[in-house]
Formats: C-alpha cells, sequence, structure tokens
C-alpha cells in the first residue's frame, strides 16, 4: 500500500498539535545556574566576554538565587573568586571562603534551592592549574626550585597531593551547607578521595556530581576571564581529556561510578552530544551536560549582530542537549529559559 508522501506532516500544522507529539520535553526543572561569586558588597559587574552574565558579591547572589528559584529553577552552581590566591588553594577549602559564605547566605534565604559546590583549584591557585604544581624537568643540585614553576620550565600535576586538597575543599563545602559535590579538576581517584572524606566527616549523604568527561576545550575562554582562572604558564591537556576520545570517556565515567558517584556530567555539551548520548546509553545514573561559556558567548555574539533569533536558538540549543539524554542542563540561560517556557 502506497502511503502519501506528506503523511507525518499532519502532526506538525499547528503548535498545539506539535506539542501534543512532541518527543522530547524541556521544563525549568532541567536546568542548573552558574554563578560567580566575589568579594564585596553590592557588586554586580558585568564578564566583558560572557554579556548578561556578571560576577557577583554574596548579597547579590542571594538576590540572583532567589530570582531564579521564583522563575522555577531548582538548583544553581557556585563558583568562586577568592581575596587572594596561593599554592595550595587556601580559598578553596577556607570555612570562611567566599563560596562558603555565599552557600550558608543563599541557605539561609532559599533553603528549598540546590546548591552545587563546583570543586576545583583553579580559581584559588596562583598558577591557575587544577592542581598543585612541581617542577619536573632536571635541576643542578641544590638550585632554587621555582614554585610555581616560571613559564618555558616543565612542569607536572602533582596527582595525589592535589587530591589532598580536593578532599579538604569537599568537606568544607558540605559543613557550609551545599548540597552536591562537584568535582571538576580531572584528577585520578578523586571522586574515591572525596567521597571517603565526606563519609569520615559524616556527610555520608552528600551526593557527588562529577565532571567525568570534561574535555581539554577552547570552549572555555570566556569562563576562564569570569573566574580569573586561566593558566599562568602551559595549558590543562595533560589532565583534561583530549576530544577525539568517546571511548576514554566512557572508561572515566565508569571509574567515577565505580568510585562513588552519583551522577556524572559531560563538559562542554553541544560539541559532545554523542557523548552525552553514548553516556545515556550506557549508564543507570543521571547525566548532566553543560552548555558552557564559549556556547553561549557565540549565541550572544551572534544574536548582537542579528545573525540568528537569539530566543529560537537559546531553545533549540538546550533542547539539543536534552534529546542527547541530559537530565541536568547547566546553562547561564536558566532564567531566561525558564522564562521563555512559562
Amino acid at each position: 500500500m502506497a502511503f502519501p508522501a506528506t503523511r507525518l506532516r499532519r502532526l506538525r500544522r499547528t503548535g498545539a498539535l506539535r506539542s501534543m507529539v512532541r518527543e522530547t520535553r524541556l521544563t525549568p526543572e532541567n536546568f542548573v545556574y552558574p554563578l560567580f561569586v566575589c568579594p564585596g558588597k553590592g557588586v554586580r559587574k558585568e564578564v566583558r566576554s560572557m554579556p548578561g552574565v556578571f560576577n557577583l558579591s554574596v548579597d547579590e547572589s542571594v538576590k540572583e538565587a532567589q530570582e531564579a528559584h521564583s522563575l522555577g529553577v531548582p538548583a544553581l552552581i557556585l563558583f568562586g573568586l577568592p581575596e587572594k590566591k596561593d599554592e595550595v588553594a587556601t580559598g578553596a577549602w577556607d570555612e570562611n571562603g567566599i563560596v562558603q559564605r555565599a552557600a550558608r547566605a543563599i541557605k539561609a534565604e532559599v533553603p528549598e534551592m540546590v546548591v552545587i559546590g563546583d570543586v576545583c583549584l583553579c580559581e584559588y591557585m596562583s598558577h591557575g592549574h587544577c592542581g598543585v604544581v612541581k617542577p619536573s624537568s632536571p635541576r643542578p643540585l641544590g638550585a632554587a626550585v621555582a614554585s610555581p614553576p616560571i613559564a618555558g620550565t616543565e612542569y607536572e600535576i602533582v596527582n595525589d597531593a592535589t587530591l589532598e586538597l580536593l578532599a579538604r575543599t569537599s568537606v568544607s563545602l558540605a559543613r557550609a551547607g551545599i548540597d552536591i559535590i562537584a568535582p571538576s579538576d580531572m584528577m585520578d581517584g578523586r571522586i574515591a578521595a572525596i567521597r571517603k572524606a565526606l563519609d569520615e566527616a559524616r556527610f555520608e549523604n552528600t551526593p557527588i556530581l562529577s565532571y567525568a568527561a570534561k574535555f581539554a576545550s577552547a570552549f572555555y575562554g570566556p569562563f576562564r576571564e569570569a573566574a580569573d582562572s586561566a593558566p599562568q604558564f602551559g595549558d590543562r591537556r595533560s589532565y583534561q581529556m583530549d576530544g577525539a576520545n568517546i571511548r576514554e570517556a566512557m572508561r572515566e565515567i565508569a571509574l567515577d561510578i565505580e568510585e562513588g558517584a552519583d551522577m556524572v556530567m559531560v563538559k562542554p555539551a553541544m560539541p559532545y552530544l554523542d557523548v552525552i548520548a553514548a553516556a545515556r546509553e550506557r549508564f543507570d545514573v543521571p547525566v548532566a551536560g553543560y552548555q558552557v561559556s564559549g556556547e553561549y558567548a557565540m549565541i550572544e555574539a551572534a544574536a548582537r549582530n542579528n545573525w540568528i533569533d537569539r530566543d529560537r536558538v537559546i531553545m533549540e540549543s538546550l533542547t539539543s542537549i536534552r534529546r542527547a539524554g541530559a537530565s541536568i542542563i547547566l546553562t547561564y540561560y536558566a532564567k531566561e529559559a525558564a522564562r521563555l517556557l512559562a
């Protein structure tokens, strides 16, 4: 029996029909809203490369949390800009650190909001790397050691010493009221170390959202401006993933789940939708996708030149991440998308 070529169009005729048969549903409950918290009071400093995104003081962060909650966004993730940096990331695990203060303030005013704490050391290290750094090039006996190494010298990110700081940071954040710990450093064994530290500190019920497949991406540039976290020498390709490797991503995810991760994340999202889809197919845990700063900046730049329909592209991009299999989407568009969905 021959079917007319137009048979699939019958259910596309009206908005009501299209909505009724829509396969992928996007709601504000899918969103996590990233915030960059900085020292001071009444600070709302726009990030040059991310129009509409701000460095916010603690009081302004509370206002953002209240607004996001009123729009139906259930969660936010905090990144900190400390008062000072050093070579052991003291600001990350200080009980009165910037993220710790913000978490307490937000939970006091919006207790229903799920607050996620990004756990990485790059924003707090004087050199901008995600772990402890030591020189690895040979040097004459008795020669002074540059710490951190100066540009042009060989260096190594020390894995196990970094794990100790990540675990200390995680416990400090949990004490401050953070609901979910989200390590993004890509050190080996970090999930096991953090899980052990949380359990020993009696935070057995604090879940871990692992940046399990975090790729060494060029899409992070605007974030590094926002968080003041660009490496002062070298790059992060020795510990973040090679963007060509999907099988390795599956191994990373499997190892993190085995070590105790409750949820996993793929970052960036849109350039790695195939990785999100593969993770959703293979693993029976919640999967998150991070629509990163470079994705946001490109949409904003094109929209400001009137090259695209901004609202439609926002929603289409987020729907693609959801369709690929992410039930959690970290996006700087969380508030705007929630309004568009209302």
